[in-house]
Formats: structure tokens, C-alpha cells, sequence
């Protein structure tokens, strides 16, 4: 896999969200991640932007979320840092995914899906930043290489 780097910051809009795939995919394309390797990414990546802007600000400012794409030692690294309000998702409550749905309380599904979807997450808050590193392990006998 050749390497290969990227780095770009996102304003805390929704609308980013298509900037956010269209980055990843060229990515993905670069170093021949599979299409599904791809997709569970993406889709990790929507869930923990979608909550930095739905519950990382107080505030109606522009903010802007950078996020740092690599590979290192078989495995994709994504370094997402923001100056929202701290959490860390890592403590956060398992959600109930057993009773029905009725029974549910609402929230916590799109970080237990980030949990499931990435092999490894750490999170650490220094100064007034946000800091959450998600690993999947990429290797080239994996399904994430190639259709």
C-alpha cells in the first residue's frame, strides 16, 4: 500500500458532510481500499461529525473540525480534533440494543456503531481541544483491499 497523507479542516455544518466522503473516497481510491472497507469508514466518520456539530458547541459560531487521515503499520489512522465541549466517547454509556425499541432511551447508537465499526479508539482532551484517533486495521490479506 503506497503511503500517503492527508489533512483538512471542516466547518461544523452539515453540508460538510459530502466534503467529508468526497476526501475519504480519494483517499480510500489512492491506497485500494475496498468498497466496503471504504463504507464502514465513511460511515463512522458521518457518525462522530454528525455528533461534534449536534452536541459539541454551545454556541452559533463557526468552528472548524480538522481531521488528519493516515496509515502506519497495517492499519488506517484518523486523528479528528475539534474545540467543542469535552467527551470522550470512550466512557460513554453502552447503549441498550436488547429491549424493544419502545423501551429504548434514545442516543448512544451512533457511537456504540463507531465502536463496532474501528478496531481501536482513544480520545484525550489537552488544552481546549478535542482530540479522538480511530485505527482500523487495513492489511493487504484483509477484505479491505480490493472490490
Amino acid at each position: 500500500m503506497p503511503q500517503y497523507k492527508i489533512s483538512f479542516e471542516l466547518k461544523n455544518c452539515l453540508s460538510e458532510l459530502d466534503t467529508l466522503r468526497e476526501h475519504l473516497e480519494r483517499y480510500a481510491e489512492y491506497v485500494g481500499l475496498s468498497k466496503k472497507c471504504t463504507f464502514e469508514i465513511n460511515l463512522a466518520l458521518e457518525e462522530l461529525f454528525a455528533n461534534i456539530f449536534s452536541y459539541g458547541f454551545t454556541d452559533n459560531t463557526e468552528h472548524w473540525i480538522k481531521i488528519k487521515i493516515s496509515h502506519d503499520d497495517g492499519a488506517l489512522i484518523i486523528r479528528i480534533e475539534d474545540d467543542g465541549i469535552p467527551f470522550n466517547p470512550i466512557t460513554a454509556e453502552k447503549p441498550d440494543i436488547e429491549s424493544p425499541l419502545k423501551e429504548r432511551k434514545i442516543g448512544g447508537l451512533g457511537i456504540h456503531l463507531i465502536k463496532e465499526l474501528m478496531d481501536e479508539i482513544s480520545y484525550e482532551r489537552i488544552g481546549n481541544h478535542n482530540f479522538l484517533t480511530m485505527k482500523k486495521i487495513i492489511r493487504a490479506t484483509d477484505e479491505c483491499f480490493g472490490d
